[in-house]
Protein backbone atom coordinates (compact mmCIF):
# COMPACT_ATOMS: atom_id res chain seq x y z
CA UNK A 1 0.00 0.00 0.00
CA UNK A 2 0.85 3.50 -0.63
CA UNK A 3 0.66 6.74 1.79
CA UNK A 4 -1.87 7.56 -0.12
CA UNK A 5 -4.25 4.82 0.65
CA UNK A 6 -3.62 5.10 4.47
CA UNK A 7 -5.41 8.58 4.97
CA UNK A 8 -8.42 8.14 6.86
CA UNK A 9 -11.61 9.01 4.72
CA UNK A 10 -11.91 12.37 4.92
CA UNK A 11 -8.85 13.44 3.84
CA UNK A 12 -8.73 11.80 0.71
CA UNK A 13 -9.36 15.80 -1.83
CA UNK A 14 -12.14 16.64 -3.16
CA UNK A 15 -15.37 15.16 -2.12
CA UNK A 16 -17.47 15.89 -5.40
CA UNK A 17 -21.30 16.62 -4.98
CA UNK A 18 -24.14 14.04 -6.23
CA UNK A 19 -24.34 16.60 -9.72
CA UNK A 20 -20.27 16.78 -9.95
CA UNK A 21 -20.53 13.04 -9.91
CA UNK A 22 -23.58 12.73 -12.49
CA UNK A 23 -21.93 15.09 -14.84
CA UNK A 24 -18.55 12.94 -14.79
CA UNK A 25 -20.65 9.67 -15.58
CA UNK A 26 -22.56 11.53 -17.75
CA UNK A 27 -19.08 12.48 -19.74
CA UNK A 28 -17.39 9.00 -18.90
CA UNK A 29 -20.02 7.59 -20.97
CA UNK A 30 -20.12 10.10 -23.78
CA UNK A 31 -16.32 9.57 -24.02
CA UNK A 32 -16.59 5.67 -24.24
CA UNK A 33 -19.52 6.00 -26.99
CA UNK A 34 -16.66 8.12 -29.04
CA UNK A 35 -14.03 5.62 -28.80
CA UNK A 36 -16.30 2.68 -29.62
CA UNK A 37 -18.37 4.31 -32.40
CA UNK A 38 -14.82 5.21 -34.01
CA UNK A 39 -13.45 1.62 -33.49
CA UNK A 40 -16.52 0.47 -35.25
CA UNK A 41 -15.77 3.42 -38.13
CA UNK A 42 -12.12 1.73 -38.52
CA UNK A 43 -13.50 -1.37 -38.54
CA UNK A 44 -16.06 -0.93 -41.40
CA UNK A 45 -13.41 1.33 -43.58
CA UNK A 46 -10.97 -2.16 -42.84
CA UNK A 47 -13.44 -4.25 -43.96
CA UNK A 48 -14.41 -2.28 -47.40
CA UNK A 49 -11.01 -1.98 -48.11
CA UNK A 50 -9.89 -5.32 -47.89
CA UNK A 51 -13.28 -6.81 -48.21
CA UNK A 52 -12.93 -8.03 -51.62
CA UNK A 53 -9.44 -8.75 -51.88
CA UNK A 54 -9.81 -11.05 -48.74
CA UNK A 55 -12.49 -13.22 -50.49
CA UNK A 56 -10.84 -13.34 -53.87
CA UNK A 57 -7.82 -14.71 -52.11
CA UNK A 58 -5.44 -11.81 -53.70
CA UNK A 59 -3.19 -9.69 -51.77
Amino acid sequence: MNAIDQRPANENGVILSPAQLKARRQRNIAIGLAVALLCALFYAVTIAKLGSAVLKGGG
